[in-house]
């Protein structure tokens, strides 16, 4: 008996430690996880459906309003919405790590955690070839590296086929609404127009200094797009976007190429991404099938 405890306990000690995981997150704050972690609050819708892409969804503990995606998120406990956070009901769920949205996440909150001893990593993607760097990152995080690493390669591939398709086609000029009042868009730093850009087309307002600016209905007759795609706050057709009709000159009107994406599928930072870029892209293609159209005489018997 003695002889078996000593070959068992020599076993033991030949097996590999299990390595530290030591990740720097985008705002420079360096986090060690003495084990892959097991108990995740996730501080932002789209963080939620990464987790859940990356093979992490069963780990997340703690969610948060309008995380519902997939509908297994929509059971997790909420801690507050991604700007109005419940400190003391994320600290209930005794996280292990706790991710937070670099640029939507209140700092003060972030601090506050962190000072209550909790390792927040905090992330954030300004490009669409960001996101699966993302994914394994989460994976690593959570211990669900091959998961994580298959969507990861499957969201590149994806995201070449229409790179290689689109976007090297005739340019279209495009004015992306975010909402009707105050009227806003986007600028180049902003991810949309990175999908603009897969596409085929150029964002009008890329140039503007703010991620989501407010703009004219002036400034967007003067930079006369060629088509108007609209957002709006659910999956359905925002009625707003046919009051551009009444602008006959424009030639996102005249062409008749006012578009709807819906929010879900291209203002997330998740592998959905895609679908929305895929859509858009259809769309511009649509765009530019109608060129000439306008100018051609009509023929007749």
């Amino acid at each position: 008996m003695q002889r078996i405890c000593l070959i068992f306990l020599c076993a033991l000690a030949c097996l590999p430690a299990q390595a530290e995981i030591a990740l720097t997150d985008v705002g420079g704050a360096r986090i060690r996880l003495a084990a892959p972690a097991r108990r995740i609050v996730s501080l932002s819708p789209h963080i939620t459906e990464l987790l859940f892409a990356a093979g992490a969804g069963s780990r997340v503990v703690g969610n948060v309003e309008y995380g519902d995606h997939p509908p297994e998120a929509r059971a997790i406990p909420k801690v507050g919405a991604y700007s109005r956070l419940d400190l003391e009901a994320i600290v209930a769920l005794r996280p292990d790590l706790v991710l937070g949205w670099q640029s939507g996440t209140p700092q003060a909150a972030v601090a506050r955690l962190r000072a209550m001893g909790l390792a927040v990593f905090m992330i954030e993607s300004h490009r669409i070839a960001d996101i699966p760097g993302e994914l394994e990152r989460l994976g690593r995080l959570a211990g669900s590296e091959t998961a994580a690493g298959t969507a990861a390669t499957a969201f590149r591939q994806r995201h070449d086929r229409l790179a290689q398709r689109y976007s090297q086609r005739p340019t279209v000029t495009v004015f992306y609404q975010i909402w009707k009042q105050p009227l806003m868009t986007v600028n180049r730093e902003q991810m949309i127009s990175d999908v603009i850009r897969l596409c085929g087309g150029r964002n009008v307002f890329a140039q503007l200094a703010t991620l989501a600016p407010t703009v004219s209905v002036e400034a967007v007759i003067a930079a006369n797009p060629e088509a108007i795609v609209a957002s709006g706050m659910d999956a359905a057709r925002p009625e707003w976007l046919d009051d551009w009709r009444r602008w006959h000159t424009l030639r996102a009107v005249a062409s008749d190429n006012l578009y709807f994406v819906a929010p879900e599928l291209i203002q997330r930072h998740t592998p959905r991404i895609l679908d929305g870029a895929e859509r858009l892209c259809e769309q511009l293609e649509l765009a530019r099938g109608k060129r000439g159209a306008i100018s051609r005489p009509a023929t007749g018997g």
